[in-house]
């Protein structure tokens, strides 16, 4: 890597230390996984003060092409830019971060998935089996499924936006429901802005509600996406069906 001496000597140093430590402590996965040369081309940009929006690109694609989710990836540009001092990533990096990432899932095979790239939550195909288990308890009982348990469905689509913004949407989505519900909890991405919990229905239902709805609104304002999100949030509960075929069908005509 080159750099300038003049553009050197105004910022950290050891920067690809920094950036590599900052994020592999909080939100890397496999810190062993995280060189790759597309980030020598993004450090000598910001070094330069050249437009790093063509490396962030590559990144994105070499993040994309590794089976990196949207949100780590994300995350991690971030971890640069608060090595210097930036609350956030600039608009113009962030945004072809997200187009290479995206370029390389439509380059990849079609496969089947358990995890949704864009929101790191359960694809909705995954969701489905889980319901199955629950199925399988709820049968052991006297107690029609009904009335113990509920879909809670959210959509915060609003009008068309572009493919980086709508990734950066997922990721944030994903994050709120994760952080209010707690890893391993059932729920799922159902596409286009649509997602998906399995609750109780106790109450408790009505406040959690609440909290929720209140939480994505607060977590899209914190990350800078509200303007990407219904306002409010759409959410409401659906019991479960009698059967788990037509609790397929109840999902797969949320997912539109």
């Amino acid at each position: 890597m080159t750099t300038t001496d003049g553009a050197a000597a105004t910022l950290p140093p050891r920067l690809l230390e920094r950036w590599r430590s900052d994020s592999a402590e909080s939100v890397w996965l496999r810190p062993a996984d995280w060189y790759h040369p597309a980030v020598d081309a993004v450090i000598e940009a910001v070094l330069t003060h050249s437009d790093p929006a063509p490396a962030a690109a590559r990144l994105g694609t070499a993040r994309g092409e590794s089976g990196v989710g949207i949100a780590e990836t994300i995350d991690d540009l971030a971890c640069l830019y608060r090595s210097l001092g930036h609350t956030d990533p600039p608009l113009g990096p962030l945004r072809a971060l997200c187009e290479g990432w995206a370029a390389a899932q439509d380059a990849a095979p079609a496969h089947t998935q358990c995890i949704d790239p864009e929101s790191g939550l359960p694809t909705s195909e995954y969701f489905g089996v889980r319901l199955a288990e629950t199925y399988g308890c709820a049968a052991r009982t006297d107690e029609p499924i009904g009335r113990t348990h509920g879909l809670l469905f959210v959509d915060i689509a609003v009008t068309l936006i572009d493919p980086w913004a709508r990734m950066a949407r997922s990721a944030v989505i994903g994050q709120a429901l994760a952080l209010v519900y707690g890893d391993g909890h059932p729920m799922a991405s159902l596409g286009d802005g649509a997602f998906v919990v399995l609750v109780e229905r106790d109450a408790d239902l009505g406040l959690e509600v609440s909290v929720l709805r209140a939480h994505l609104i607060a977590h899209a304002q914190q990350l800078q996406v509200k303007s990407l999100i219904r306002q409010p949030p759409r959410v409401w509960l659906e019991p479960l069906p009698e059967t788990h075929a037509g609790a397929l069908q109840l999902l797969g005509h949320a997912a539109r």
